[in-house]
């Protein structure tokens, strides 16, 4: 496996702080790849982003570029020589400057012309060479931003929240556009975000952190069907969270409101341990024939789906809420009982904690 960043047991904790901004990390970026480090102010994502580019040094571990050690204890290389491109979140372009030369700023090889078409044409600017950044639309910047980035051939691209400046329509467009771009360029890309919807559409793997330590590393995928503790089932979507008892023979977790089956009891639970479960609002599906039922509390409609309070009736008589999301094509109303199944791909088992 090729790994164009590798980071060892890195640490960073910053003058007149207790507490460790990075604590102990480990990380693998493969070659080729586009990794998110995803979490809210203070988990550490966008200080990991520094060390990484240089812009800070760690107390403690070692970080790997294309196989060569940028920082250690002994070793300290600046950003200049690390091979980075960077994307940063106001895009710092210069304004007295046309896309032509922001593109091309400090490159200065004998192929600079054919270098900088080739990067415009690849983020889609050809004819806009000689505008100026006032002139352009937010993603039009952003996309100098990034081909002036790429125009080095880095070992790889750092992106600090590359789409917080735009609004929702332009984002949603250029989460496409940008990952269409890294992809052609065969590039190895790592992205700062605090929001889900950029890392679960644009990411190959995210990495989520909170409090300075990372919390889980997976696909989209895996991290929104398989969030590994309470913190990811939170922060990375929606979640209903349960308590119950696994029984690891049969694949069930006993909950207040049922028995429910799961896919994920993979042996690392015991029989009949005390565990927490996440249902996603998307693993309900209404089922006249439904095993569960409950009446709707609360209704809001989002455009792409329902999203239902539902009062659900506990086997010992008590009442509990749900989060569940139901297509927009049905026809609900506040106070009806509906029946419902669980879909078992979409719950996880956490340990309690």
């Amino acid at each position: 496996m090729m790994y164009d960043i590798e980071l060892k047991s890195v640490s960073k904790t910053y003058i007149g702080s207790d507490e460790a901004a990075v604590n102990n990390i480990n990380l693998t970026v493969e070659k080729g790849s586009i990794v998110t480090l995803l979490g809210p102010s203070g988990s550490g994502k966008s200080t990991t982003l520094r060390l990484i580019a240089g812009f800070e040094r760690a107390n403690s571990g070692q970080i790997t570029l294309a196989g060569k050690v940028v920082s250690d204890q002994s070793k300290w290389i600046p950003p200049e020589k690390r091979g980075i491109g960077m994307v940063f979140q106001d895009y710092a372009l210069f304004p007295h400057l046309n896309v032509f030369d922001n593109i091309g700023f400090g490159y200065k090889e004998k192929d600079r012309k054919q270098r900088i078409m080739e990067v415009i044409e690849l983020v889609n600017l050809k004819g806009y060479e000689k505008r100026y950044p006032n002139e352009l639309s937010g993603g039009q910047q952003q996309r100098v931003a990034l081909a002036r980035a790429l125009t080095r051939r880095p070992v790889v691209v750092l992106l600090d929240e590359p789409f917080s400046n735009l609004d929702t329509d332009l984002k949603n467009q250029m989460r496409i556009e940008v990952k269409r771009i890294i992809k052609e360029a065969e590039a190895t890309a790592v992205f700062v975000s605090h929001d889900q919807k950029d890392a679960l559409s644009i990411s190959d793997k995210i990495v989520v952190m909170d409090e300075g330590t990372i919390q889980q590393i997976g696909t989209p995928r895996q991290i929104y069907q398989y969030p590994k503790n309470r913190f990811v089932a939170n922060f990375v979507g929606q979640s209903n969270l349960l308590k119950g008892r696994v029984d690891t023979e049969d694949n069930t977790v006993e909950t207040r409101i049922g028995i429910i089956n799961c896919n994920t009891i993979d042996g690392g639970f015991d029989n009949k341990e005390e565990v927490l479960v996440s249902i996603r609002p998307d693993s309900f599906i209404m089922d006249h024939k439904g095993k569960l039922k409950g009446n709707i509390k609360e209704l809001s409609y989002t455009g792409e789906a329902i999203e239902v309070v539902l009062e659900v009736q506990t086997p010992n008589n008590k009442k509990h809420n749900l989060l569940i999301r139901v297509s927009p094509d049905k026809v609900i109303h506040i106070g009806e009982e509906i029946k419902f199944n669980i879909i078992p791909n979409f719950v996880s088992v956490i340990k309690k904690e």
